[in-house]
């Protein structure tokens, strides 16, 4: 597969799981929670309605492939090309009616990710990257723009801009860690799930810290990240392909700080 028409088919997907998105958002959509007494986990009708979108394309057009989603059984994932779906990263935040959530896919290739894309229907943005470059696709007064995506210079911890969707996401043993990250930060700021991982790809923040992800709520933003220049690791600084622990930054002179602070015994 060429990288144009992995971009070509992305885009298409993106396009079929905005049209089973966009027309429950800000409506009186109801949720179930998954997490069956845990930390509330919600999935709404939305949610299914988009992965299926997008697995019924792309069994019919690559029915060689694998696919990984939040919703729905795992396939072929001993596959060359597997695609790694969350058809709503920040269910919470679309059940609140804030629009800081997006549809992530992306795409691995014999196990390391290839391409990623973070689609927002509802602000018309798609955030894309291959691991050699990055790209924002919007919409301004005068119509349609792109713009290639960089991270920005920050020389240390005590000049950067902090993200996390929310400390009470990080498990209780990590939590003391990770304020001890916080406290030496210029800014720290909470939400914003997968627009928080691209507004670093932007530029806009320098680091971003989680912790309990599962692969596809990082994989396709992997490719961003690393296409703008960023770093994105787990806390041990291994791959972040598996999920769980996660740290992504902007500078690697800040990376490196905090991930000294994220292995040191608090």
């Amino acid at each position: 597969m060429s990288l144009v028409d992995i971009a070509a088919f992305v885009d298409r997907l993106a396009d079929v799981s905005g049209e089973a998105i966009l027309p429950f958002f800000r409506t009186s959509i109801g949720s179930e929670d998954k997490s069956r007494g845990g930390v509330f986990d919600p999935v709404t009708e939305a949610d299914r309605a988009a992965e299926a979108a997008m697995r019924r394309l792309i069994t019919q057009t690559f029915p060689g492939h694998g696919i990984v989603g939040e919703e729905f059984d795992d396939i072929r994932t001993d596959a060359d090309y597997v695609w790694i779906l969350d058809p709503i990263d920040g269910t919470k935040s679309f059940i609140s009616g804030l629009p800081v959530w997006g549809t992530l896919i992306g795409l691995t290739h014999k196990g390391q990710p290839c391409y990623g894309m973070m689609h927002q229907p509802f602000t018309r943005e798609r955030f894309t990257g291959d691991g050699q470059g990055a790209q924002w696709r919007g919409v301004n007064g005068k119509g349609a723009v792109k713009r290639s995506l960089s991270v920005r210079s920050c020389a240390s911890l005590a000049e950067a801009t902090l993200m996390t969707t929310s400390p009470l996401l990080i498990p209780q043993e990590q939590r003391a860690t990770f304020h001890h990250v916080e406290a030496q930060v210029r800014l720290s700021r909470y939400g914003g799930d997968c627009y928080a991982y691209c507004m670093l790809a932007s530029g806009h923040i320098d680091l971003v810290i989680e912790s309990g992800l599962q692969p596809y709520d990082i994989v396709a933003l992997i490719p961003i990240i690393e296409g703008a220049g960023g770093i994105i690791t787990s806390w041990d600084g291994g791959s972040a392909a598996n999920g769980g622990a996660i740290i992504a930054s902007g500078d690697k002179r800040v990376h490196e700080a905090a991930l000294k602070l994220l292995q040191a015994k608090v």
